[in-house]
């Protein structure tokens, strides 16, 4: 895995059919997100990653490009493939499989989430907005 990163933003080129690279990019997005969010929404973050990464390499037979970008919009995580085939969400059959369910909890736990067409292949991102202060503030008002 090649890999780039500056504070705001990580790059990592994923080899094909390397499933090392899972555990590798929830680390990375765990690093650009360490003193920027909460630990669980940085938990919901790498969970999100994780599953884009593995749908790409599972999916796909080639290489791979996740790149993440957090600023004060929120975070944007997009993992690029380059196979035509579109992902779609698989709803629940009432099977214990695990297969299957990576985009139904993208689809439930980012704030946005879509597919966009390249020449050549697709990226499948997610958002998770700017974190808001619960809580705190609300009760000291």
């Amino acid at each position: 895995m090649r890999s780039q990163a500056s504070a705001d933003r990580l790059r990592r080129t994923l080899g094909r059919a390397d499933l090392r690279a899972v555990a590798e990019s929830r680390r990375a997005v765990r690093e650009l997100l360490r003193h920027r969010c909460d630990p669980e929404r940085s938990a919901v973050a790498e969970l999100l990653t994780s599953e884009l990464v593995t749908n790409a390499l599972v999916h796909t037979d080639r290489d791979a490009v996740l790149t993440a970008d957090v600023g004060p919009f929120g975070l944007r995580v997009e993992v690029r493939d380059f196979t035509a085939r579109e992902p779609r969400p698989r709803p629940q059959t009432g099977n214990d499989t695990t297969n299957g369910r990576g985009l139904v909890l993208v689809e439930s736990l980012a704030d946005a989430w879509g597919v966009r067409r390249h020449g050549v292949g697709k990226s499948v991102w997610f958002a998770l907005g700017p974190e808001t202060e619960t809580g705190k503030d609300a009760d000291a008002a």
